[in-house]
């Protein structure tokens, strides 16, 4: 009898679920729903939204259904789910992209020092942070907050509906503001400071090898799986994506999408006085220091529609000036940056003369989007965390033919690209796989053969390209910025 794994991944933007063959991973299908839009600065959705994208993804899957054994959802990170003593939503949830809590968090900085946040959580609160959150509800609608008995995250409010199990999982919560992933625990004082003292109910924190439960009877049945279906921790969608990977401690990975992230997994935890890398928890035990920019493929969408042409057009243009780059280069803070000594950042291009064609501009704008989401390979590498394995390229710039030449080349070092697309998914599967198997995450990953991908060798050097970005950017000390949402 066959036996099949569901990964989920529930962004911002939709649901992916993946069913995949226990044993080898084979993936047998997949079905996605869209969530409602939002429109950030303000960006919320009702949570049940989400269940019920959830559950008509999983109907799509017929008769496999019968053959179900675990689940495991990864979810956008830091959202803010209040529930009242029914289980039901006292207001949207805000998501990590909702930036109205911003004085909040900048607040709450001041109050205590970037030191003493980095202390006592590896993190340091942004608008993002699910603390920032907390406090704008306390601060705005404090009748709310009184209604309401437990606080949790995204993925969370899902494995509740699934189990009636109120937990989260180690990863998800580093990017609380209220938990220390260096002993795992949980600081009840931090919620209680933020919120002028609400005791409502955090979630408990599972293990990376502990279940949250089998699935409740009635929601068997809406569902249409068998009633012994073992439901998986789950985690945030970077951590879902780190074993969706298979990275091991000194892998590093790349994630170019709206914003660009980095993210390696290291075996001790990181911590970065500026604040700049986020010292997360992984969702396998370790640790996962991350860093954020807010410019990435959006920047070249933009050169490219200035261009006349799109982004594989664009990416075409930039591969045919490589032998000839001329001066140009791009800083890309076409959205800002969150930096302390340029706070109204711009994008600027430099180094432009008559001779300047369109093909070097299109290489500027790729270059310049790497070297910005780059910098922070050094940032981790600064905090002494170990980056000689292997490095991979994920998110939809993954797939521009620029973009993963011009990383090995300003990298050095060879890159993978992964075979597969949905690597958040991916790592929710491997993750039931191994709750139900009773295999670490790890060695699900190996058998699954999970990283396997397209290797992207350097062609030329352009470590000058770099080292001129870091002079044009020696004024801008990056701080921290918005995490992805991964979706």
């Amino acid at each position: 009898m066959n036996e099949f794994v569901l990964g989920v991944d529930s962004s911002t933007q939709s649901v992916k679920v993946e069913a995949r063959r226990v044993d080898t991973g084979e993936v047998v299908a997949v079905h996605t729903a869209r969530h409602p839009s939002t429109s950030p600065p303000v960006s919320e959705q009702d949570p049940r939204a989400w269940w019920a994208a959830f559950v008509g993804a999983v109907h799509a899957f017929g008769e496999l259904r019968r053959e179900v054994v675990a689940i495991s959802v990864a979810g956008q990170q830091h959202g803010c789910v209040l529930l009242d003593a029914a289980g039901e939503p006292v207001r949207p949830a805000k998501l990590w992209n909702d930036t109205t809590s911003a004085p909040e968090a900048s607040a709450l900085v001041e109050r205590f020092g970037t030191h003493w946040w980095v202390e006592r959580t590896g993190v340091v609160p942004l608008a993002a942070i699910t603390i920032s959150k907390l406090a704008w509800v306390a601060a705005h609608e404090p009748d709310v907050l009184a209604r309401a008995t437990k606080v949790m995250l995204p993925h969370d409010y899902l494995t509740w509906r699934l189990t009636g199990e109120h937990v989260t999982d180690r990863g998800d919560a580093s990017g609380t503001g209220w938990f220390d992933p260096s002993t795992d625990r949980v600081l009840t004082d931090i919620v209680a400071s933020a919120t002028g003292g609400w005791d409502g109910a955090l979630p408990r924190v599972l293990g990376p090898a502990d279940a949250a439960g089998p699935v409740l009877p009635e929601v068997a049945a809406e569902l249409g799986i068998p009633s012994d279906v073992l439901v998986a921790p789950g985690s945030g969608d970077n951590m879902g994506a780190a074993m969706g990977l298979g990275l091991r401690p000194g892998d590093v990975a790349v994630s170019l999408g709206t914003s660009g992230t980095v993210f390696a997994v290291s075996a001790t935890p990181a911590f970065d006085p500026t604040g700049a890398v986020s010292g997360f928890a992984s969702a396998t035990g370790e640790f996962l220091p991350l860093v954020c920019t807010l410019n990435a493929t959006k920047v070249t969408d933009t050169v490219a529609r200035w261009l006349g042409t799109d982004a594989p057009g664009l990416a075409d243009l930039a591969l045919r000036a490589v032998d000839g780059q001329g001066s140009a280069l791009l800083v890309p803070y076409f959205d800002g940056e969150r930096t302390p000594n340029l706070p109204e950042a711009t994008g600027t291009f430099h180094g432009l003369t008559n001779g300047t064609t369109r093909e070097q501009l299109a290489l500027a704008a790729h270059d310049g989007v790497l070297c910005g989401v780059l910098h922070g390979v050094d940032a981790i590498r600064a905090v002494d965390v170990e980056l000689t394995g292997r490095v991979f390229l994920v998110g939809g710039g993954a797939r521009s033919s620029a973009y993963r030449q011009r990383c090995a080349d300003l990298l050095g070092r060879t890159v993978v690209v992964p075979d597969a697309d949905e690597t958040v998914a991916t790592g929710a599967a491997a993750q039931a796989a191994a709750i139900v198997g009773g295999d670490p995450p790890a060695i699900v990953a190996r058998r699954w053969d999970l990283g396997s991908g397209t290797e992207i060798v350097p062609a030329r050097d352009a470590s000058d390209v770099r080292e001129r970005y870091t002079a044009l950017t020696a004024d801008v000390t990056t701080g921290p910025s918005f995490e992805s949402d991964g979706g």
